[in-house]
């Protein structure tokens, strides 16, 4: 295994998300796509990359007091190159303190002697022991638990008010743990037991998913032996449970029309158009051009018809059509899906949760009367803060009162009811269920008079 090249791509990703607003899952998997590395490096690669980002506010709470000068004064790649060496120090005990120090020290080969020196000054001093390495004192519990844990101070805050104290440590600690590769099973070309007898041939070990009959978890083996099997035949999609629970509290049944108002980058829809096999049809609205041709793409691959796409922002609808079911997987602040998007919580502030809160009200309202009278609306956030969640709802209910709450228990299969609260939604946490952070709510629309 060549671990600098590993720690080399892993690097370059890690400026990248530190200088622009690219995303690790995009870089990280168009770079191990082109099969320049080999599969231990590949995994080793995604350890650092994911491992680093969720872990950096605790790096550079230590790096700050080795450094004693602030870190914004160091340029992207020696922050990197340090961040990346300090998480192998701290966290990856299978290899060596030399190698991590020395590979970090090549990574800034280019920047001069006094870079070169910093870098092995500041690391080995960290390597010294666990004494140089203090957290913030127990009595300062929020910020104790943000360094501890690597989570912003403020979202630390918002969840001490939500959750009792195991609860919160037990999901600060999830958000830090890798999340599980899990794929949806196309009905129409394989069944779930034919792909997970599919892929052991191929060396990857995988199990059904819990809480929907379409998922199948990875358990062992790269996922990139997908591409020769059932991803290449159109039989299965990459998607989370959780995002496959949403389709299932939609429950599209042969022969409806379905809107999805926000829809890129499809998997909802591709999910929507397998169940109804081709006798309905599914309007994907987005105002990403790029994420409906990935849309069109995924839909040639699977096989799908009855689906059409327009580039357009569901707060002006393009449409004065009514559908049978409406789907809103509203943008929002993404707190539920750390796991996959650990960037993510270095790129929240406070003051995206109530204006994110506010589109989702926009986007429900202009949607709502696509909805035709008996039919359904399903909101769907993958985020915890009760202003995205249950607040938009009851408002929404309050003023439209021609809507109600169905409750999920009624409409999800049996093993997915334990993910009901008593008000009839539907809440998954991946310190509790293994799943993303996920809302979802299914409202009725009252049927016609007479």
């Amino acid at each position: 295994m060549n671990e600098l090249t590993a720690r080399t791509v892993a690097h370059d990703i890690l400026v990248r998300v530190e200088t622009t607003d690219a995303f690790a899952d995009v870089l990280l998997g168009n770079r191990l796509a082109g099969g320049s590395l080999g599969p231990e490096d590949a995994r080793l690669c995604t350890q650092l990359v994911y491992g680093t980002l969720a872990w950096q506010g605790r790096l550079d709470h230590h790096l700050q007091a080795l450094f004693k000068r602030p870190l914004a004064r160091l340029e992207p790649p020696v922050l990197c190159a340090l961040r990346l060496g300090l998480y192998q120090l701290l966290f990856l005990e299978r290899v060596p303190a030399y190698a991590a120090i020395d590979a970090s020290v090549t990574l800034v080969r280019r920047h001069g002697p006094g870079v070169r020196g910093l870098v092995n000054a500041l690391l080995r001093k960290a390597s010294a022991g666990p004494h140089t390495l203090a957290l913030p004192p127990a009595a300062e519990r929020v910020r104790r638990l943000a360094v501890e844990w690597s989570h912003p101070e403020w979202l630390v805050e918002r969840w001490a008010h939500a959750y009792e104290p195991e609860a919160l440590v037990a999901l600060l600690r999830a958000d830090n743990e890798p999340a599980p590769t899990t794929l949806r099973v196309n009905p129409r070309r394989a069944s779930r037991d034919d792909v997970i007898e599919e892929l052991g041939r191929h060396g990857v070990i995988a199990r059904p998913g819990a809480w929907t009959a379409s998922a199948v978890v990875i358990e062992r083996g790269g996922a990139g032996a997908l591409g020769a099997t059932a991803l290449a035949g159109g039989r299965v999609s990459f998607q989370s449970e959780a995002s496959q629970l949403v389709v299932d509290l939609l429950a599209p049944r042969s022969g409806m029309r379905v809107l999805d108002a926000c829809a890129a980058p499809g998997g909802k829809s591709t999910a929507i158009a397998e169940r109804l096999a081709g006798t309905g049809q599914v309007l994907a609205l987005d105002p990403r051009r790029a994420g409906l041709g990935r849309l069109h793409a995924e839909c040639d691959r699977l096989g799908l018809t009855g689906v059409s796409a327009a580039v357009a922002d569901a707060r002006f609808p393009p449409t004065h059509a009514v559908f049978d079911a409406v789907l809103v997987d509203a943008p929002c602040s993404g707190l539920g899906t750390l796991r996959r998007h650990p960037e993510a919580r270095w790129r929240r502030r406070p003051e995206d949760v109530p204006r994110l809160a506010a589109l989702q009200r926009a986007i429900l309202d202009q949607v709502s009367p696509l909805v035709r009278p008996g039919g359904v609306l399903v909101y769907a956030v993958c985020t915890l803060t009760s202003e995205e969640s249950e607040d938009v709802i009851r408002d929404f209910v309050a003023a439209h009162p021609t809507f109600g709450v169905e409750p999920a228990q009624r409409v999800l299969p049996g093993s997915a009811r334990e993910l009901c609260d008593p008000d009839g939604f539907v809440r998954t946490l991946p310190s509790r269920h293994g799943l993303d952070g996920f809302f979802a709510a299914r409202l009725a629309r009252e049927p016609a008079l007479g």
